[in-house]
């Protein structure tokens, strides 16, 4: 009897204590304080949290004990979250300040917050980890120490390796921590990081060595779904990690926002041995992140982590991730990746019959960009150049044909080799910019060193998939050349179209015969993409891999209307935000400027002036495209489009090319003599008129 009234007294004060807690946080809501003072609230809230350790309680009211810990959690960062929001009204600001002082303070509630680190209910650990988190960023609103307690749970836990709730509280919570530095506003984010950081650098590589040792056979990996969760909780950790290095500019970089690149090796033989499609997934995104310089971006939502300059690390961490792709690209690392079909929620997509499954394209794509940006940077790192490194970096590109051949993305020999740039990264623009600049880097590298003709050398490329023609061909006919979709890309700053378009306009202007010659070598390729343009990837392959079924010439698919990043013809007033692009970078970009038609030897123009432009006038862009001469809907002259010979069709490829650039130079000339340019075009549109005049002398038909 005595038994059973001790129960009934603790169920009688668990509810007591949930009720209080309860009415406190619908108070908080509602912008009042709660009935209670405060030092009776920080008693509930602390008995709360720490009541799943009393023994009785877990006997015989487990669930009642999890929701009383879960509700004392919640209010306690309900109220932080609120005084760093600056959300509360002053009276129930200080009553909230009382409470944290009376729990963290008096009692410390800190140690018996990481001791919940380890509960066996995974909802409690989480909440936890939230908790301190929060709290951790809570005093550093303050000046003083990052918690000890946090510190040094964590410092112990990544020592000991050991796979348990625990470590996956530990590394969520570093993780989270370090987001919300790196977005938030904190002063001198590199200061505080490091104050942050630091503390972790030797745990956190002891941590990464442990799960990624340098030599690791293929078969011998882990593969639990416990070790499969810590694992993607550590991918993220190291990403957050790879971010902040962004962060500290030139100064000092710890080991530990370097581990990413340092054990490159590892995670690609991860790719290559792990049964889990997802742990391969995660891990092919963070190296291709990290070898774009974009860690970060789906959370940083918009923010500016980079400061523009690189660390002391930085030349020699990307080149050692380079060399350890093409290391294991030369040791057959491709044909050991497996690619799955694409998932789902429902599961993975099957196949009807004998029809093969989509494979997964964006870990194609991660692949690919893995491969290609590291040639890229292994071109540009690279101590010496010469004819054997151009057939170095020619055979990883017939090893990745290859691979897509191997993944189902199948070709035929009718088929040009340049177009699956465009078919594989069609559907997401900054990753399709990304694949055109590092193959422009890696032609004109093969271009210095072959030492033969530009005819040759071109032919040579589309073997590769890497002519440079071909590819702006291609991109052109994936918009239907409308040069208003090349105005979205020139003045967005989501992908790196700006660097690839000028880059690749000064070779055009000193190669314009290979431009020309592209049009008519490729142009059965560019009518059979042309006629599957805007049809999902499945299509596009089965019909690219048919082309007997399109039909002859040229069958350009318009795009959707409305799909633009602006609006230029309804907006009343610029946009405030700016883009600035520094002095420096634009002469990396248009270094010397190109003669007219020149095939060797460039004329130093003038550097731009200025060439930052901190905001929009007030205006109506409106009036900028006001010309009727200015429709976003202008189309070459009938007689130049239409074509009934095939041997006209380069006529109209050419000219529907040049008339698209044309267009683009007299938007951009209107808009900036208006002064809603986010920056100075002058240099580009220098090229785009040596261009213009380059068609109009070889080609007379293109005058309008």
């Amino acid at each position: 009897m005595e038994d059973s009234g001790s129960r009934g007294n603790s169920v009688r004060d668990m509810t007591a204590r949930a009720d209080c807690l309860t009415e406190a946080y619908r108070c908080f809501l509602s912008g009042s304080c709660p009935s209670q003072c405060a030092a009776d609230l920080a008693c509930v809230i602390f008995a709360g949290v720490c009541g799943r350790l009393t023994g009785d309680d877990r006997e015989y009211c487990d669930e009642k004990s999890v929701e009383l810990t879960c509700i004392s959690l919640t209010l306690v960062k309900k109220m932080m979250s609120s005084l760093m929001a600056q959300r509360l009204h002053p009276q129930v600001t200080l009553y909230c300040v009382d409470i944290l002082r009376v729990l963290f303070e008096e009692m410390d509630l800190m140690s018996q917050l990481v001791h919940q680190f380890q509960a066996e209910e995974q909802i409690i650990s989480h909440l936890t980890a939230k908790t301190v988190s929060t709290h951790v960023l809570y005093e550093l609103h303050k000046p003083g120490l990052v918690s000890p307690a946090w510190q040094q749970k964590c410092v112990q836990t990544f020592h000991s390796s050991h796979i348990c709730t625990e470590l996956d509280a530990c590394l969520w919570s570093l993780t989270e921590v370090l987001k919300r530095l790196l977005k938030g506003a904190y002063g001198e984010k590199s200061q505080i990081l490091m104050k942050v950081l630091a503390p972790f650098d030797s745990s956190l590589c002891a941590l990464c060595s442990k799960f990624l040792p340098v030599e690791r056979e293929e078969g011998t990996l882990t593969s639990s779904t416990h070790w499969s969760t810590t694992f993607c909780l550590l991918l993220d950790l190291l990403e957050v990690l790879t971010a902040s290095s962004a962060v500290c500019g030139a100064g000092v970089c710890l080991r530990s926002q370097r581990l990413t690149h340092i054990h490159s090796s590892a995670f690609l033989t991860i790719v290559s041995s792990s049964s889990e499609h997802f742990v391969k997934k995660r891990v092919l995104l963070l190296l291709k992140r990290a070898v774009l310089q974009k860690a970060g971006e789906d959370w940083a939502l918009g923010e500016v982590l980079s400061t523009g300059l690189n660390h002391e690390h930085f030349i020699s961490d990307m080149s050692m991730l380079a060399q350890s792709v093409l290391q294991a690209v030369g040791a057959d690392w491709l044909h050991s990746v497996q690619v799955e079909s694409t998932p789902f929620f429902g599961g993975t997509s099957l196949g009807k019959g004998g029809e093969s499954q989509k494979p997964d394209c964006v870990m194609l794509r991660a692949i690919c960009l893995l491969l290609l940006k590291s040639l890229e940077i292994h071109i540009q790192t690279a101590d010496g150049s010469g004819l054997h490194g151009a057939t170095e970096d020619d055979g990883y590109l017939q090893t990745m044909w290859g691979f897509l051949g191997q993944c189902s993305v199948q070709q035929t020999e009718d088929i040009h080799c340049c177009c699956w740039v465009s078919v594989l990264f069609g559907e997401q623009d900054d990753d399709m910019m990304e694949a055109a600049k590092a193959l422009l880097t890696i032609f004109l590298q093969h271009r210095l060193c072959s030492g033969l003709d530009d005819s040759a050398v071109l032919a040579g490329a589309c073997a590769s998939g890497c002519n440079p023609h071909c590819h702006f061909l291609f991109l052109l006919q994936s918009i239907s050349f409308d040069h208003s979709i090349l105005l979205d890309f020139l003045i967005s700053t989501e992908t790196c179209f700006l660097e690839y378009f000028v880059r690749y306009l000064k070779y055009l202007s000193a190669d314009w015969q290979g431009f020309a010659s592209a049009c008519q070598r490729m142009s059965p390729t560019i009518s059979c993409d042309a006629a599957v343009s805007g049809l999902t990837y499945e299509r596009k392959t089965e019909i690219m891999s048919c082309p007997d079924r399109v039909e002859s010439g040229f069958c350009f698919q318009p795009m959707a209307p409305g799909l633009r990043l602006v609006d230029y013809d309804s907006s009343d007033e610029s946009d405030p935000d700016t883009m600035e692009i520094s002095e420096e970078t634009w002469q990396r970009l248009m270094g010397p400027e190109v003669s007219v038609c020149q095939q060797s030897g460039q004329d130093k123009g003038r550097p731009p002036g200025s060439i930052r432009q901190t905001q929009y006038l007030s205006s109506d862009s409106t009036d900028a495209l006001s010309d009727p001469n200015s429709s976003l809907e202008i189309r070459p002259p009938l007689s130049v489009v239409q074509s009934e010979h095939s041997g006209k069709v380069f006529c109209e490829a050419s000219a529907r090319a040049v008339f698209c650039l044309s267009q683009l130079r007299k938007v951009v000339t209107r808009l900036h003599t208006k002064k809603l340019f986010p920056y100075n075009p002058s240099s580009l549109l220098k090229l785009l008129a040596q261009l213009e005049k380059c068609a109009q002398e070889s080609h007379p038909f293109t005058r309008q």
